[in-house]
C-alpha cells in the first residue's frame, strides 16, 4: 500500500466517527474524491465572483471560498479513511485518489488568480502545485519512499488560501497590496521551493541506488 500523507486530524475521534458514518451509509471513497472537485470548483468560482463584488457581498464570496477549500480538504481526509480504515477501497481507487486532487488544485488556484486580479500568477501556482504531485508520484513509482515535504505541500497551500480568503473578507488590502495577491505570491514562491526540494531529493535518492533506470 502506498504511504499516506501524515494528517493529525485522521487520528481524532470525530474523524473516525464521521468515517464510520460514511461507511455505514455506503458512501464510496471514490464518490468522496469526486465531491472534492465540486467543492474546489465552488471555491474557485467564489474567488472569481469576489472580484466582481464589493462590500458585504465580496466578503461573503470570500468566506464561501474559504469553506470550499476546507470542504475539499475534508474530502481528501475522508476518502482515504473510508477506503483504508473502512475497507471500502477499490481497484481504481488510486486514480480517484490522485486525479481529482490535481483538478481541485487547478480550480482553486486559478480561481484565486481571478479573484486577486493576477490570473497568470494563478496559473503559475496551479502548474507548480501539479508539479509537486508529479514529482512525488514519480518518486513512488521508482520504489522510493513517498516525499510529502513542503514548505508548500497541499495542506500548506490550502491553509494559506483559506487564511487569505478569511483575512481578505475583513481587510482586503494590506500595505497597499491586495491580500489575495500577497497570498498567491507566497504560494508560488513556496511551491517553487517545494518543487526544487523534492526534485533534488529524488535525484539524490536515485543516484544513491546506483541503478540505471532510463
Amino acid at each position: 500500500m502506498p504511504e499516506r500523507r501524515p494528517i493529525a486530524s485522521r487520528d481524532t475521534k470525530i474523524a473516525a466517527r464521521v468515517a464510520q458514518w460514511l461507511v455505514a451509509r455506503g458512501v464510496s471513497p471514490n464518490r468522496i474524491s469526486q465531491a472534492s472537485v465540486v467543492f474546489a470548483a465552488l471555491a474557485g468560482l467564489a474567488f472569481w465572483q469576489s472580484s466582481l463584488a464589493d462590500g458585504l457581498a465580496q466578503s461573503l464570496w470570500l468566506i464561501a471560498a474559504a469553506l470550499g477549500c476546507q470542504l475539499r480538504l475534508l474530502c481528501n481526509l475522508f476518502d482515504g479513511m473510508v477506503a483504508v480504515e473502512g475497507g471500502k477501497g477499490s481497484p481504481d481507487g488510486p486514480f480517484w485518489n490522485e486525479a481529482p486532487d490535481r483538478l481541485a488544485d487547478v480550480l482553486i488556484l486559478v480561481g484565486l488568480g481571478f479573484g486577486s486580479g493576477a490570473v497568470v500568477l494563478g496559473w503559475v501556482a496551479a502548474t507548480l502545485a501539479v508539479s509537486t504531485a508529479y514529482i512525488r508520484e514519480l518518486r513512488s513509482a521508482q520504489g522510493l519512499d513517498t516525499d510529502f515535504s513542503g514548505p508548500m505541500a497541499k495542506p500548506h497551500r490550502m491553509a494559506m488560501t483559506t487564511l487569505a480568503a478569511v483575512l481578505a473578507a475583513i481587510v482586503p488590502v494590506m500595505a497597499g497590496w491586495p491580500v489575495l495577491t500577497i497570498a498567491l505570491w507566497i504560494i508560488v514562491l513556496g511551491t517553487g521551493v517545494t518543487v526544487l526540494r523534492r526534485s533534488f531529493a529524488l535525484i539524490s535518492a536515485l543516484n544513491a541506488t546506483g541503478q540505471r533506470r532510463d
